[in-house]
């Protein structure tokens, strides 16, 4: 899907969030180079990577009989989040559940924050309708005040739950004015032209993939998509194009997930040695 290899720290943040996390979150340096060579990644671009996560807070060493590094449990709440995001929010948004609005205002002397804003709210999905003015649907509110809140940005920030849109304006021709769809529609399209002969293969086949094979395809997969949640706020039906491409790629994404991560999985803890 991607116009470059996709980096060794993003796929390794996915086999923790995917497969280590819920086995005590830690893997040992040389387990973790035997898994990622599988996926294309030597050695020592996969100590380089550790060493940026652990730089940013995401990992720390720890030693259990070998060196190895765990999840800081700083970013438990992050992954957390980025679950329900990546796996539950499939559907879109019912209108009926109104809007959530982040109004800001911040000094000249701290832009820094204005950009880290910006950055961070389109990251959620937020769509810019004025400067300083984002709004998102209404389920992305306590995403949007948990992140702010962590990054301590909340002072600058007033966030509203508003209910409807009263006027004057069509809203599905303004919102197509807030949020980039041919571009959400774009990356969309490439994730499905990569992934879907992978399931259509995978389902010809019958039965459950080789363990190995699953995690090679599944880390990859799950990497490339679980940036597309947070492109797309997941607006109401009514207010999409009517050939909106997510609805297929979502299809895909489902039918991937459920039929590599228990075997990925196993390959894992065959690797690790884990329980």
């Amino acid at each position: 899907m991607s116009d470059s290899p996709l980096r060794p720290s993003s796929l390794i943040s996915t086999v923790y969030g995917a497969f280590l996390r819920g086995d005590g979150g830690w893997i040992s340096i040389a387990d973790l180079i035997t898994l990622m060579s599988e996926l294309g990644v030597e050695s020592q671009a996969v100590r380089s990577a550790m060493s940026r996560l652990k730089k940013k807070g995401v990992l720390e060493p720890e030693r259990r009989g070998a060196t190895g590094y765990r999840l800081s449990p700083a970013v438990h709440p992050v992954f957390d989040a980025g679950d329900r995001r990546i796996f539950a929010s499939l559907e879109p948004a019912d209108l009926a559940d109104g809007w959530a609005l982040a109004v800001f205002s911040v000094p000249e002397s701290e832009r820094s924050h204005r950009y880290q804003l910006r950055t961070r709210l389109t990251w959620l999905g937020f769509g810019n309708i004025a400067p300083g003015v984002w709004l998102a649907p209404g389920r992305l509110l306590e995403d949007a005040r948990d992140m702010l809140v962590r990054l301590g940005l909340s002072e600058y920030v007033h966030l509203f739950a508003a209910a409807d849109y009263a006027a004057f304006s069509d809203l599905p021709g303004a919102v197509s004015s807030w949020w980039d769809f041919p571009a959400i529609q774009a990356q969309y399209a490439a994730f499905t032209a990569a992934y879907a002969p992978v399931a259509a293969r995978l389902a010809g086949r019958g039965g459950a993939p080789d363990p190995a094979d699953a995690f090679r395809h599944y880390v990859p997969m799950l990497t490339e998509w679980r940036r597309l949640p947070y492109l797309d706020p997941g607006l109401p039906a009514e207010l999409l194009p009517a050939d909106w491409n997510a609805v297929g790629a979502r299809q895909v994404f489902q039918q991937l997930h459920e039929v590599l991560a228990g075997p990925g999985l196993a390959h894992v803890r065959s690797v690790t040695g884990a329980a």
